[in-house]
């Protein structure tokens, strides 16, 4: 297993056209009690300048059908693609990043409501990035509330707070479901091979952290814009570890060799934390030490996979 050719890599593409201001994209899997719920919030956006961009994973319930239903009926631009076939959200993700026609891209799941005025309030808080900052900002994010009306969650140091997915988690420990769009330009620029999806589930933060190793920022605001359903079981949750473990190893792998050098100092358990998570996903994968120490660039991260490598079997 050659982990280090799996991790992706950032291509800059030149500036797309696009039909929408917004293409919003829900994968659904299983979903036929919620997505109904999910299509009456975008019925009730104020800003329309809108397609809603749903992906099937292959569900084995009636979400076809409902889904076939509201494209009949709706007075929303639906796009609806029915894979036949599980991919998992994240390669679903990817499929609909090449099928966007607008120009910000927002994922909102099956099981989820926003608020009323969400597309109107990012557009407006876009528009106000100053000129100077504007050039290397590429998305805007949000905080969410359960459907109890509890924040989920830290709010940010101020709003706005310009920052990187990176540094929001690892440097100032910002916590919880958030919910933000991102310029579908800079996401068609994620490059990555085929067989990046062939070991099956890969965590949504290795996407962001991509675009974060180019310098590129996001403006973070204190505005509640989305209702988190909580309690919803999914098929990526409650996934065997042997079935996350390759995406899992990856997105630590690349923690490691993108951040190290600029952060260890600053948080040096953050580092720790990955490489435990390393050694314990190794625990469901048939490969030897080498594949991952090979993988694996500061040479102080190697020597310390090294010296744990003996007791994995330990971390569980």
């Amino acid at each position: 297993m050659d982990f280090r050719a799996l991790i992706p890599d950032y291509i800059d593409q030149e500036p797309g056209t696009y039909d929408f201001k917004f293409t919003v994209f829900t994968s659904v899997y299983n979903a036929e009690a919620t997505i109904e719920r999910t299509h009456e919030s975008l019925l009730n956006q104020s800003l329309t300048d809108f397609e809603w961009l749903v992906i099937n994973d292959g569900s084995t319930d009636n979400t076809d059908a409902v889904m076939n239903k509201l494209v009949a009926s709706s007075p929303l631009k639906i796009h609806y693609v029915n894979n036949p076939l599980n991919k998992h959200k994240m390669s679903c993700f990817l499929q609909a990043v090449k099928l966007a026609k607008g120009q910000f891209f927002l994922t909102f799941d099956a099981d989820d409501q926003c608020m009323p005025e969400a597309l109107h309030v990012f557009n407006e808080e876009y528009e106000s990035i100053p000129d100077d900052k504007k050039e290397n900002v590429i998305a805007v994010t949000g905080l969410c509330i359960d459907e109890h009306g509890n924040k989920v969650g830290d709010d940010y140091p101020s709003s706005p707070y310009y920052s990187d997915p990176f540094e929001i988690y690892a440097i100032d420990k910002i916590d919880g479901e958030k919910w933000g769009f991102t310029l579908t330009d800079k996401l068609r620029g994620v490059h990555y091979k085929p067989e990046f999806f062939d070991h099956g589930y890969i965590p949504e933060g290795l996407i962001w952290n991509v675009l974060g190793m180019q310098g590129f920022k996001t403006k973070y605001i204190n505005k509640v814009l989305r209702t988190y359903h909580i309690g919803i079981e999914n098929s990526i949750s409650n996934s065997p570890l042997a079935k996350t473990a390759v995406g899992s190893t990856i997105n630590y792998l690349a923690n490691i060799n993108w951040f190290f050098e600029n952060y260890w100092f600053k948080t040096p358990l953050f580092f720790l934390k990955n490489l435990y998570y390393i050694l314990r996903f190794s625990n469901y994968q048939p490969y030897r030490r080498r594949c991952y120490t090979k993988s694996i660039d500061p040479g102080i991260m190697k020597i310390l996979f090294t010296l744990l490598w003996p007791f994995r079997s330990l971390v569980k």
